[in-house]
């Protein structure tokens, strides 16, 4: 337990900040997930991936997802669209 009030305050907000980047992060990996089950089903279309990557682009901004690591989702759910309409 804080004994100083500033650091009493610190762990609030980091609390907060917790609680915040949790659900960024669990709303970016539904939509990831919604991405790529719409991809495997052949139901992908541009407003799906124009969505996925507006979440990943968001979340990166946000500092959810380091910027590299948001470059390969959107990499990896293209080439993932890609393949599938090439069938």
């Amino acid at each position: 337990m804080a004994n100083i009030a500033s650091a009493e305050k610190q762990r609030r907000q980091a609390e907060k900040r917790k609680a915040r980047n949790r659900a960024g992060k669990s709303t970016l990996r539904t939509k990831l997930k919604t991405a790529r089950t719409d991809i495997q089903g052949g139901d992908a279309d541009k407003d799906t991936l124009a969505t996925s990557f507006s979440a990943i682009d968001k979340a990166a901004k946000r500092g959810l997802i380091k910027e590299n690591t948001a470059n390969r989702y959107k990499s990896r759910l293209a080439g993932a669209s890609k393949r599938s309409a090439a069938k």
